[in-house]
């Protein structure tokens, strides 16, 4: 420990290396929460429309991507699908459609938990009024259950963001990479690792207070 020379990192390090590793991180979070909520929302209502031919598959699905490991999921997508296409996909591609499809695993039994949650005499309710199916889930019991599932899945996108360091195994260029090319560069590969952890820890730490705070006063308002 007596070697370690954290004085290393200055602004010039962190414009040419970090940044555009962090941003990448960040932008990878974002896509992967919005389309894993919104394919998991759509595996959700599969799950629970009582139809065997959609709901089947959308089990089979969940359950198997919630039983592989997430690296394994993008070394395969990164080496088998341009193996199976003849082109390749790039690592960002590849991290971008293996997220999206990982997390909305994830997302999707959030989105039934949520969806259970509400009490059946809404369902009925929205029925009474002559609602459909469809009506009755996008008018009545979604927004009430994405009230529900609001700090849910804010930490489920917290333990998002710290799954992009995965990337890193493809090759693809996160906040971990970043940090990793500078220790490289400037030979200080322990402070780089020990500087990446200092940064995952302030962001989801910080991240995670914000959590409390809203699921805090979204109890005292119900």
């Amino acid at each position: 420990m007596g070697n370690l020379d954290l004085t290393f990192l200055n602004w010039d390090l962190i414009s040419k290396f970090v940044i555009k590793g962090f941003w990448f991180s960040v932008e990878l979070t974002v896509i992967a929460t919005i389309g894993g909520i919104i394919f998991g929302t759509i595996l959700a209502l599969m799950r629970l429309s009582g139809r065997t031919v959609l709901a089947l598959p959308a089990t089979i699905y969940v359950n198997g991507m919630r039983s592989i490991p997430l690296v394994m999921v993008i070394l395969w997508f990164f080496l088998l699908v341009p193996a199976i296409i003849g082109r390749p996909v790039g690592a960002e591609y590849s991290a971008i459609i293996t997220f999206i499809a990982f997390e909305a695993a994830y997302f999707s039994e959030i989105m039934r938990a949520g969806i259970q949650s509400i009490a059946r005499g809404q369902v009925h309710a929205g029925q009474a009024l002559g609602m459909t199916y469809g009506q009755n889930m996008r008018l009545v019991i979604l927004p009430q259950a994405f009230r529900n599932m609001l700090p849910v899945l804010l930490t489920q996108t917290i333990i998002l963001f710290q799954d992009t360091s995965l990337v890193y195994a493809i090759g693809a260029y996160d906040l971990l990479k970043g940090f990793v090319t500078a220790g490289k560069i400037y030979g200080r590969p322990e402070e780089a690792y020990l500087l990446a952890a200092v940064v995952y820890f302030a962001v989801c730490y910080g991240l995670s207070y914000m959590v409390k705070r809203l699921q805090a006063r979204i109890a005292i308002i119900r």
